[in-house]
């Protein structure tokens, strides 16, 4: 089981300037980059990004909520294990493996298993509103003149 440490960053408030970056959008997205880039390079993985309440006072008696924006990474506990190790696979288990595929094929390749001849198709019931109705297939309608 991998055990991992989390960091817990603010998300940028405001973009930072670049060469090239005029609107604020690419500016804020410059910040986040710069910010994940640097986490990257010290072996922290992007998990998610948060919006969590803060309880902060406000004077001396009163508090009010804040929300705050976070940003989410992780790292395994271990840096020299980056992957679990895969178990080995047994003689049960390739049944089972065997089902995932097909689960996995399209639904256009899977093959249905075949109806059982011996069981008859139910036939739907007519309902009173279906026997009171007359048969109007066969009428035509003749055209109205206008006015």
């Amino acid at each position: 089981m991998h055990r991992y440490e989390y960091k817990v960053i603010p998300a940028p408030g405001k973009g930072l300037k670049a060469k090239g970056l005029k609107s604020p959008e690419a500016r804020f997205a410059y910040a986040l980059e710069t910010a994940m880039n640097e986490l990257g390079a010290e072996g922290w993985t992007y998990l998610r990004a948060d919006i969590l309440p803060s309880e902060e006072r406000q004077g001396l008696t009163s508090s009010h909520t804040v929300y705050r924006p976070l940003l989410v990474f992780q790292r395994p506990l271990d840096p020299g294990a980056s992957a679990p190790a895969p178990l080995p696979m047994e003689e049960a288990d390739a049944p089972a493996d065997e089902a995932q595929e097909e689960i996995r094929k399209a639904p256009e390749t899977r093959e249905l298993p075949a109806k059982a001849d011996s069981e008859p198709e139910a036939e739907i019931p007519a309902t009173t509103a279906d026997a009171a109705a007359p048969d109007t297939s066969d009428t035509t309608e003749t055209p109205r003149k206008s006015d």
